[in-house]
């Protein structure tokens, strides 16, 4: 066996793996010790990504050719099928009717590749990235503040802070390896304080030493508060805001109004927490804030940004050891595709499509002439939907994600993608959401199987290795697009220089990206993919070396040197609650789930720790409205309406309610973002996919209908695409993996409600597919009441089973099949009315807390119990928590439960 180093696709940390291969295959995955940025550890997604290159997820679940409506087309077919449509549009509708919608989880030269594709061969400027939908206000923020989207700190200084401000963000889930060095950090200064700013008490949350648990949206209010507090008690740095800032004068104008008594009053705070946080973040020798979707998704995202950057500003938090405010990346190369233009309001470099200037410096860099480069920016993600809607969008390139499962406001979505003439979805996972409404599949290497770049939160390139070839004729987004380009540049710019040529490689690629940052804020033109082989990754600028902390010397790159203090008033959400929606939705990460779940939706383990979706309300919210646990409920926003499970979580705000954002129609019957706004930050246009306001009530579906079955692994996709198709019929349909499957098997579980008895033929249908339609398969029927079971054994336990009946008549069943507990010995009930007594019954699993080693919570307390309850005694036993640490929250929280006195 081989091994490869590499990153990980998931999050913005950019962890480095080692993969383990024998040249065809990967066969595992272990975290890199050598990398800088996580130094061994992986989270519970990272340690299973070799489980996402197993061979029945490369036979089944990845798109293995080029396809089009009417079936398999070769490359040469399908590459002279995009130049064909394109060129037509093209000279039917001019450049600007083609849009291309890209994504963060490509590599750097992969971007490139399409940025100049785009803008060079086609001449649109409309080309966006996902990376809108997380880190757009990120970026205007640190534009607008410091000069230039340039995270200032690295990930050492988490470990070092005196003082950490985490808001809107929850990196215990959604970060956990940059989480454990925080923890680390801790450890380390006993003295350090941590606050965290969230309307949910997360396990970020359940750390702080103080939680402003403020209501949603209302951060801005919170800052200016903070800052006014900081004014009033003289916690400012007078000398660094004289020598290196500018407009402070018009900022001190603004907060005069917002004392803290007023801010804590907005936000729901009391006000001698906000006078505690602010005198730790101001009086601490370093103070560093961590950030996230919290604060960009919004429709103020910008300027809950620069209102947190201005108490960095006023409080000399900038620019030292341990401090500086850290924007968390979501997508593993968001960074990347900022620095290469990949956004419809950049151009590479960090250069800006509004200015002719930097449009000339980019069009000679690839050969055109300086008109050639069309004015921006072009329409963002969120628009660019909005105009095929319209039908100003005639051809739309959508590569490495899923919007109609990420996006806001499907039915918008859905409308633009039956507007378009033609839609190319580039992807390395079939059967997504997207792929149904694609006349054109290409498919895409990925993890494991391309060479390249990525850029994570703290400035650091890492290469991204190839450990195997991409299975069937899957090829490198780069490649795709080259060759096309080739093609295109040959019938759009005949007898000129090409753009592209055959010979371009992922390396050529990479130096004319440098070549573009020369002289840049993030000038990289030091590294080359020699240097990053021999030094390992390297954080930016970089031309005669690394540079780990930004702004050391007090300059920053504004016209003046100096940076801006930005007064933006507080505005509420796009949206308020109100007596016909009183609930607040925010939209949540998952601990072992990414994004949409093309890719960690492959493995059933990570499952086991979340199996299904759900809305979580306060119980107080639920008792009120005399809501059960379980439940279905009906939410309801201004676009569209879904129904979910209740979960009552004391976690979460009265008045407020979570749904987390990976469930999309791949799993339930309407995703998630039915129901969230597209509403927009008028500086970044990142939409406010955090607030939504919802009516919730009882769903009334009565009848009930689950239908379970294990098969071969390699039937198991089959299964679940017939499953989905009939979600469409019912009020709720949910199939979802089962986690712990037979070996060699796969399981699915699918669970749909109905307002009446579903009809004859669907349950046939249903029945089929579960393979109980043939012999061998055990039934009782209860005409009069509408009852039907069918099952199917396997050895002593459930292979498959049917159940239709009201309200939850045979619920035990399910638990009996997923957890294959002997079924034989309840013979006498398994086709009969009723349900067994319980003692007849295994007790039901207890939930999972450690994923790593499948440690449960009864495992957990019965061994807090016979030791002296430590987490330390914990880790010796069970191993919880040693290996990941995603657990540890949890496990701390178990510890607490159990040494509480009665």
């Amino acid at each position: 066996m081989a091994e490869t180093q590499s990153t990980c696709p998931y999050c913005g940390v950019g962890c480095g793996v080692l993969i383990e291969h024998d040249g065809t295959q990967i066969t595992g995955v272990r975290g890199d010790p050598e990398h800088p940025a996580n130094f061994g550890r992986l989270c519970t997604k990272g340690t299973q990504l070799a489980q996402t290159a197993r061979p029945v997820v490369l036979q089944t679940q990845r798109l293995l050719q080029p396809r089009d409506r009417q079936g398999v087309l070769s490359w040469e077919q399908a590459n002279d099928r995009v130049v064909n449509e394109l060129v037509r549009i093209h000279r039917q509708h001019g450049p600007q009717a083609i849009g291309f919608y890209i994504s963060g989880q490509l590599l750097t030269e992969d971007y490139c590749a399409f940025n100049k594709l785009a803008r060079g061969v086609l001449k649109t400027p409309h080309i966006d990235s996902n990376s809108r939908l997380c880190m757009s206000s990120a970026v205007v923020g640190y534009k607008q503040s410091l000069g230039a989207d340039a995270p200032p700190c690295s990930y050492e200084d988490v470990e070092i802070a005196d003082c950490i401000l985490v808001s809107g963000a929850n990196p215990a889930w959604a970060h956990p390896v940059l989480f454990r060095r925080l923890e680390a950090g801790r450890a380390k200064r006993p003295g350090q304080k941590l606050i965290v700013v969230d309307p949910r008490r997360t396990e970020t949350a359940e750390l702080a030493d103080l939680h402003l648990q403020l209501q949603p949206g209302t951060d801005v209010a919170l800052m200016h508060g903070l800052l006014h507090a900081c004014i009033w008690s003289g916690w400012l740095d007078v000398d660094f805001m004289r020598e290196h800032t500018e407009g402070f004068a018009a900022l001190k104008d603004l907060v005069r109004e917002w004392t803290p008594a007023r801010a804590a009053q907005v936000c729901g705070l009391k006000e001698a927490d906000l006078w505690t946080a602010a005198e730790w973040f101001a009086t601490a020798p370093s103070s560093l804030s961590l950030y996230c979707q919290g604060l960009n998704q919004s429709s103020s995202g910008t300027a809950k940004n620069t209102s947190l950057i201005n108490l960095h500003l006023a409080t000399g938090q900038i620019g030292k050891p341990g401090a500086g405010p850290f924007s968390l990346t979501g997508q593993p190369n968001a960074m990347g595709g900022r620095e290469s233009g990949g956004m419809a309001s950049l151009l590479p470099g960090h250069r800006d499509p509004k200015d002719a200037l930097h449009r000339a410096e980019v069009a000679a860099l690839w050969g055109l002439d300086a008109e050639e480069l069309l004015p921006g920016p072009g329409n963002t993600a969120v628009a660019l939907f909005e105009a095929a809607a319209r039908g100003e969008i005639k051809a739309l390139w959508i590569a490495c994600t899923n919007p109609l499962q990420s996006l806001p406001d499907q039915a918008l979505v859905r409308k633009a993608l039956n507007a378009c003439e033609f839609v190319i979805l580039q992807e390395a996972f079939d059967r997504t959401a997207t792929a149904e409404y694609a006349d054109l599949l290409l498919p895409a290497a990925t993890w494991g199987e391309k060479e390249g770049t990525v850029t994570n939160s703290e400035r650091r390139i890492s290469r991204v290795r190839a450990a195997v070839p991409p299975p069937g004729e899957a090829r490198a987004d780069w490649q795709i697009v080259r060759d096309i380009a080739v093609q295109l540049d040959a019938e759009l710019r005949p007898g000129r220089r090409p753009l592209f040529t055959p010979g371009d490689d992922a390396e050529s690629i990479w130096n004319e990206h440098r070549a573009t940052t020369r002289g840049r804020d993030l000038d990289i033109t030091g590294l080359s993919y020699g240097l990053l082989e021999r030094d390992g990754p390297q954080q930016w600028p970089y031309v005669n070396g690394p540079t780990a902390r930004l702004y050391g010397d007090g300059r920053f790159p504004t016209p003046s040197g100096k940076a801006r203090f930005i007064a933006s008033p507080y505005k509420p959400t796009a949206e308020r609650a109100s007596a016909a929606r009183p609930f607040q939705l925010t939209t949540s990460r998952l601990r072992d789930q990414w994004h949409g779940m093309s890719r960690s939706g492959s493995v059933p383990g990570l499952f086991a720790h979340e199996g299904g979706p759900a809305i979580r309300l306060h119980p107080s919210d639920a008792a009120r409205r005399r809501l059960a646990e379980g439940e279905l409920l009906r939410v309801s926003s201004a676009r569209g309406s879904l129904v979910l499970p209740l979960r009552l979580d004391a976690g979460i705000a009265p008045a407020c309610a979570d749904l987390p954002m990976h469930w999309g129609s791949e799993f339930l019957r309407e995703g998630v973002n039915v129901l969230t706004n597209g509403a927009r930050c008028p500086d970044s246009q990142q939409p406010e996919l955090k607030f939504s306001a919802v009516h919730v009530e009882p769903a009334g579906l009565p009848w009930r209908v689950s239908g379970c079955a294990y098969v071969p692994a390699e039937q198991a996709a089959d299964l679940r695409e017939q499953l989905r198709a009939l979600m469409p019929a019912t009020g709720y349909a949910h199939c979802l993996s089962a986690p712990q499957p037979p070996a060699g098997q796969l399981g699915w579980a699918f669970e749909a409600a109905f307002a009446e008895a579903p009809s004859t033929a669907w349950i046939e249908a249903l029945t089929v597919a579960l393979g109980l339609a043939g012999e061998g398969a055990h039934r009782y029927a209860d005409a009069g009441r509408g009852r039907l079971r069918l099952l199917r054994l396997q050895g002593e336990a459930l292979q498959a089973f049917l159940r239709v009946g009201e309200h939850d008549e045979a619920a035990w069943l399910q638990p009996l099949w997923q957890h294959q507990q002997p079924a034989r010995p309840l013979g006498r009930w398994l086709l009969s009315p009723g349900s067994p007594p319980a003692n007849a019954l295994a007790p039901p699993a207890s939930p999972q807390v450690c994923n790593c080693f499948d440690v449960r919570e009864d495992a957990i307390r019965a061994c807090l119990q016979r030791t002296d309850g430590s987490l330390s005694a914990l880790q010796a036993e069970l191993r919880c928590g040693t290996q990941c640490g995603s657990c540890l929250p949890a496990l701390r929280r178990l510890v607490a439960i159990v040494r509480e006195p009665a």
